[in-house]
């Protein structure tokens, strides 16, 4: 790690410059692992969203006529700059997020390789030649840029949920105003400060932050925006989904997830262990597709159990920027209030709280690792994401009744499964309803992946070659000689 830079205060990013809001409104940036205020981030005014929406539909009358070679030179060129300054980004990240130092830099370098994919796959948006009924009419099915998009996104992955939907706009030659996390607003601006010095048009990027309330019910309405892209909660997303349908937007929605874990009877479990503890409390826990829900074969839950306590009470806790530290704070103090809730309505209802469960120390928004084994099935844990280094883990008979409870709950975003069995897997692979599913490894969501979710966690997606397709019109074109 290099030397920890001064954290900046945050501007509004529009027509290529950073600037005050009009009004002089400021927010306070803290610091999650002290508590203390680090900063403060640009609160904008409608003037000031006036004025970024002018410049998107600018820079999207530039953009889309851009080659897209050169769309992509761009791209990369940002993506270059990006690895360049991994460290730096990814100090702010940590500043302002909590997570560990090199969580925050393989998020950052993970976002480089993620634009230099899009950028890519932006050459091969194809149309086609259809044949005519008509043999003197020359058929065309045309792909085209949806427009200018209004992009939400949150606050524990900054730089990443960013990058999924920046990558995929620019590569489809749309142009790209966004909405980031006022919690977090240091290192989304970095993130575009590369695309401004990679040379991208004035307009073409914007970046705002202030009240999400105010600035979504502003700029969904307007004629500009053509497209909506959000992450967060399913509530907020539904909100946001109904807004943008009374207007004809198109709309991508990654929303929440809670995400079963089945532990079958053939598991390797010093395996599963080893993948699933390292995923529930990377990031503190709070990641859309972290593993929640347990289901452990009742032959097994004891050596499972076990194992999951060792690894959460080996687990350092500390300031994501000092040596050593595994796991970070939570963001917020309504995260560590949220986990105590989750803990006492566990422990009410008979489970067992094998570790954790409480607050680390009086500074900042720490919580420990936690282990909840058999809470109820009514139990907060099992039914509302805790999105917190929180774990709750339940035995079954038959790999049937862990499917049912699988899909028991209106979330379908991931889920993970542990089995050596070749019939389990196409058991599971099968009748597990999710839109991502991980069998006998960690998650790998890489840039050419599909990645979202179904039911309540959304629709669409962010990855892969059908994440442009979000971004796309397509245009019947028949032309007959005269």
């Amino acid at each position: 790690m290099t030397s920890i830079p001064k954290y900046p205060n945050t501007q509004l990013l529009i027509n290529n410059q950073w600037r005050d809001a009009a009004g002089g409104k400021t927010l306070d940036v803290f610091n999650p692992a002290t508590g203390e205020v680090i900063g403060k981030v640009a609160r904008a005014s409608t003037a000031d969203l006036d004025e970024a929406l002018e410049a998107a539909q600018k820079g999207f009358d530039i953009w889309r006529k851009m080659a897209a070679h050169d769309r992509a030179a761009i791209m990369r060129g940002a993506a270059a700059l990006i690895r360049e300054r991994a460290d730096h980004i990814a100090c702010l990240l940590t500043m302002e997020q909590g997570k560990p130092f090199m969580e925050a830099r393989l998020e950052t370098l993970g976002g480089a390789a993620q634009i230099e994919w899009f950028a890519d796959e932006g050459l091969r948006v194809y149309g086609r030649i259809i044949p005519a009924r008509n043999v003197s009419a020359l058929q065309m099915a045309l792909k085209e840029p949806v427009g200018p998009v209004a992009a939400f996104t949150p606050w524990n992955f900054p730089i990443n949920q960013v990058v999924r939907k920046i990558g995929a706009a620019l590569a489809t030659g749309c142009s790209f105003l966004c909405k980031a996390a006022e919690e977090t607003p240091a290192a989304p601006a970095a993130l575009m400060q590369a695309f401004v010095d990679a040379g991208i048009p004035a307009g073409v990027i914007g970046l705002v932050y202030g009240s999400p309330a105010e600035i979504s019910s502003y700029l969904i309405p307007n004629p500009i925006i053509r497209k909506v892209t959000f992450t967060g909660s399913t509530a907020v997303g539904k909100q946001l989904a109904a807004m943008a349908g009374s207007h004809m937007k198109r709309v991508s929605m990654e929303l929440g997830g809670h995400a079963p874990v089945i532990v079958a009877e053939d598991a390797d479990i010093e395996l599963a262990v080893k993948i699933t503890a390292g995923a529930k409390f990377r990031n503190a826990g709070q990641v859309c597709i972290s593993p929640t829900r347990f289901l452990v074969h009742e032959s097994q839950v004891d050596a499972f159990s076990k194992a999951m306590v060792a690894h959460a009470e080996s687990l350092k806790l500390g300031d994501g920027l000092a040596e050593g530290t595994a796991m970070g704070p939570l963001a917020n103090p309504r995260r560590v209030t949220a986990m105590l809730d989750v803990v006492e309505d566990a422990r009410k209802g008979g489970a067992k709280i094998l570790t954790g469960g409480e607050r680390v120390g009086e500074a900042g928004n720490f919580f420990a690792p936690t282990i909840i084994l058999e809470p109820a099935l009514d139990s907060s844990i099992f039914n509302n994401e805790p999105f917190g280094p929180v774990a709750g883990i339940r035995s079954f008979k038959t790999l049937d009744d862990a499917i049912a409870e699988a899909n028991r709950l209106s979330f379908g975003l991931s889920a993970y499964a542990f089995t050596r069995s070749f019939q389990n897997v196409q058991q599971i692979m099968h009748d597990v309803e999710a839109g991502m599913i991980w069998i006998n490894q960690p998650a790998s969501p890489s840039a050419e992946l599909p990645f979202g979710g179904i039911k309540d966690s959304g629709y669409g997606t962010e990855g892969g070659p059908e994440a442009l397709e979000a971004y796309l019109n397509t245009k019947a074109v028949s032309v007959v000689g005269v």
